[in-house]
């Protein structure tokens, strides 16, 4: 599975949790993704901030191309740590907020961009760049009724709500709209991750009957 040959919408949809596996060692993150990659529900980002990060990634990179899965580059603030990823290989890109440098490099390497956005000028701001899949961060601030409303004005807008996302809300997250969830800390605690897989498991089966 690519993002390139689906679309990343498409790839979210089929898998609504984007696993941040940020600040983790290298038997962890794998151990994670395999969890989640077993269960067919999301797909993974790496966050790169530090060297002990690039380790982590490009040993994320290699497992994940051994069993066809993709696995994206996170905290992208600028062109120059763009361009590292994706020589490296990074499926997708993300970023905090909206730098339209690093929007417009990703995509014309080929690389599809998940940007953060917080307002209502920032979605259309990445609407007008050709980006419909952004990331609404931080999601437990904004709310999922943030969420929904942004679906008014800009119903083409795929939205991905990451930040502070945990069991507790995820449910709520997904039937305001978004189409997939960003989950970093509430995968540490294996209880706490198991939780949360089967809401978006449960999400995937009732999306499949509909």
């Amino acid at each position: 599975m690519t993002t390139e040959a689906l679309g990343f919408a498409a790839v979210l949809r089929q898998r609504p949790l984007v696993a941040i596996l940020r600040g983790m060692e290298v038997s962890h993150a794998i151990a994670i993704a395999e969890r989640v990659w077993d269960r067919g529900i999301g797909i993974v980002e790496v966050p790169v901030q530090d060297p002990a990060s690039f380790d982590t990634f490009h040993a994320l990179l290699t497992r994940g191309a051994e069993r066809g899965e993709p696995v994206g580059a996170g905290t992208i603030v600028d062109v120059e740590l763009l361009r590292k990823v994706v020589d490296a290989g990074a499926s997708f890109t993300v970023a905090p907020g909206l730098d339209l440098e690093v929007l417009h490099g990703s995509v014309r390497a080929g690389v599809p961009h998940l940007p953060g956005v917080a307002s209502a000028t920032e979605v259309q701001t990445a609407v007008r760049a050709g980006c419909t899949v952004l990331k609404a961060f931080p999601a437990s601030s904004l709310s999922p009724r943030w969420v929904r409303e942004m679906r008014g004005p800009f119903p083409q807008v795929s939205c991905v709500a990451t930040g502070g996302v945990d069991a507790g809300n995820a449910a709520e997250f997904l039937a305001a709209g978004a189409v997939a969830l960003g989950v970093g800390s509430a995968l540490r605690s294996p209880a706490a991750a198991s939780e949360l897989f089967d809401i978006v498991e449960e999400a995937l089966v009732r999306g499949r009957e509909h």
